[in-house]
């Protein structure tokens, strides 16, 4: 066996990646209204939708436990893996990273986790990444390598409708959050470095997907690329996405993978969620 890629249910890849490079996704934990469960295993987004769209809203995420990732990482190695590479969501959002070191630290050195410094497919590609360089024989620095590479090669833009979830959430400031809602703007965000930051202010939601479309055709800049597409009760919205994608770059456009984001990203962004991962292929 060669090296295992592991990662956590944020990155919204779907199931058939998953299956095809035998990726091992460990899950956070949501509870909505008092009802704990885990991503993708008990909670879904529709779970969260219907929590978020009641009078009653009450939704806190947590990461797993540094002994999750010991017993995933421990049971990898003895099923023969030759080493693990752990890659998850961004670190400034989240203690997943901080746990995963933890395990990696009591596990031994055949384990190296990389911090995405995103979330969705932004994780994704990196944690593709890692995969087909085990697939292909890299060694554990060589896969290691090969999702932080991907990590340096992929951006990541998100509309909100509303900046509530973010700072109910902590994610954003009160008083970005209070701005926001006073001029009645619908920001779009992107991540740099890894923090969740206003990018750009549209006054409606048909401008913001608009914007998406040109940002992540900036991001591609010159190269091929391949593309996530995230959305939350806003099936439309992505497939708008798609379509004006696909029309723009043309040839340049490879992968695409389409996904509703997950219970953990849907209580800090809220319904009507629309997103846009861009990977740009190494030449």
């Amino acid at each position: 066996m060669s090296v295992a890629v592991v990662t956590d249910s944020t990155a919204y890849l779907p199931p058939e990646p998953v299956r095809a490079h035998r990726l091992t996704v460990v899950p956070l934990t949501v509870v909505l209204n008092g009802a704990e469960g885990l991503e993708g295993v008990e909670t879904f987004p529709a779970d969260a939708t219907r929590v978020l769209g009641g009078r009653r809203v009450s939704v806190s995420t947590s990461r797993p436990s540094p002994a999750q990732f010991v017993a995933t990482y421990r049971r990898l190695l003895a099923d023969g893996a030759d080493g693990v590479v752990s890659v998850h969501l961004s670190a400034e959002l989240s203690g997943t990273v901080a746990a995963a070191r933890l395990a990696a630290a009591e596990v031994g050195d055949r384990v190296e986790v990389v911090d995405s410094r995103a979330a969705g497919m932004g994780l994704g590609f990196p944690v593709l990444a890692a995969a087909t360089a085990a697939e292909t024989g890299a060694d554990l620095a060589g896969v290691r390598a090969a999702a932080l590479a991907a990590v340096d090669r992929t951006t990541i833009f998100f509309y909100v409708d509303t900046l509530e979830f973010l700072r109910r959430g902590g994610r954003i400031n009160a008083a970005e959050a209070l701005l926001g809602t006073a001029l009645s703007v619908k920001p779009i965000m992107h991540m740099p470095d890894g923090a969740i930051v206003v990018r750009d202010k549209v006054r409606t939601a048909s401008r913001g997907v608009a914007r998406l479309i040109d940002l992540a055709v900036e991001a591609a800049a010159d190269a091929d690329v391949d593309l996530g597409v995230h959305h939350l009760a806003a099936p439309q919205r992505a497939q708008q996405l798609v379509e004006a994608l696909t029309a723009r770059f043309g040839d340049r456009l490879h992968d695409t993978y389409v996904s509703e984001a997950g219970a953990v990203v849907a209580a800090h962004a809220g319904p009507g969620l629309a997103s846009v991962v861009v990977h740009r292929r190494p030449t």
